[in-house]
């Protein structure tokens, strides 16, 4: 794969309260936004490195969107346990307390949050070594 850069990019009814949790909460940047572009406004948030990135649009009209399951998952990882433990102070003192994870393997070496609307967050406390 020769790509460089990805994004994963997600409607929602919520754009202010979503962007408040990603950028205030989980501490990603905001890489970029715009508004009212053929009806959409987004913003693009993400690591700094920039190689990888979220984008929340919103609808002028706020259309009906799909539910989230308990098992969409966008997982943080951390490789430093005083950088995990300040990531989760920092959430819950946003106002988003942990949630049962719905898949048991996350229990014990993480925490679990939703988001505004719903999809799930997970912070890691370790790295992914497949």
């Amino acid at each position: 794969m020769k790509a460089v850069q990805f994004r994963i990019a997600r409607p929602t009814n919520n754009l202010t309260e979503v962007v408040k949790f990603y950028h205030e909460a989980l501490r990603l940047e905001v890489l970029g936004k715009f508004e009212d572009h053929l009806g959409y406004d987004g913003v693009m948030l993400g690591m700094p490195d920039k190689t990888y990135h979220l984008e929340f649009t919103q609808h002028v009209d706020k259309t009906p969107l799909p539910e989230p399951t308990k098992e969409n998952l966008l997982v943080f990882y951390y490789d430093n346990p005083n950088e995990y433990k300040k990531a989760n102070e920092r959430i819950q003192e946003a106002g988003t307390m942990p949630v049962e994870p719905e898949n048991p393997y996350w229990k014990g070496k993480s925490e679990t949050y939703e988001d505004p609307d719903g999809w799930r967050v997970i912070l890691f406390n370790g790295v992914y070594n497949p």
